[in-house]
């Protein structure tokens, strides 16, 4: 129930700030128009390629956790955590590209919105990340069976929680003109 209240809280939390960005669009359309031109979209793909794969090997290791092949299902949940590590690495190479171009949380509206928006899911990749890693330990302790793994399936909804907000994140700030 813990991990609900906190997915919610979460989604919340997210679903303010696009309110507002849709908000502030409304009143500076050139502005938000032009913001993403000037975007690595690259880097977003490949940030959505990851995440959507990272997805998948959740899904896989839920299936093989529900089946009771514990080993497998860690290794899934690594392969979800390869991602984020991917994930981690694009953005970081995404906002030195993006400083190179000259481009600051305070180089206008449009990108203070985008650097906190991007900069809070990556530390929420990075939560869930951490997440997976613990859920993988107490697996690899015996603390998950096909019966019993809660706490598990739980981390795994967080992630799942990451990505679709990603979902959001992605057309809103690299796609929409």
């Amino acid at each position: 129930m813990a991990v609900w209240v906190l997915i919610w809280a979460e989604l919340t939390e997210f679903a303010l700030f696009f309110i507002v960005f849709v908000i502030v669009r409304s009143h500076e359309q050139e502005l938000f128009s032009n913001g993403p031109t000037l975007l690595n979209t690259t880097a977003g793909v490949l940030n959505t390629i990851l995440l959507l794969t990272s997805s998948y090997f959740v899904a896989r290791a839920m299936a093989a956790i529900r089946v009771n092949k514990v080993k497998t299902s860690i290794r899934w949940m690594y392969g979800t955590i390869g991602c984020g590590l991917g994930y981690c690495a694009v953005k970081a190479w995404e906002y030195h590209w993006n400083h190179e171009q000259g481009l600051d949380s305070r180089t206008d509206l449009f990108y203070t919105i985008y650097y906190y928006l991007t900069f809070n899911h990556l530390l929420h990749v990075l939560v869930g990340m951490v997440a997976i890693g613990w859920a993988c330990l107490r697996a690899h302790w015996g603390h998950f069976t096909a019966e019993s793994h809660e706490g598990y399936e739980g981390a795994a909804c967080y992630w799942h929680m990451i990505d679709l907000v990603w979902i959001i994140i992605f057309p809103l700030l690299y796609v929409m003109r």
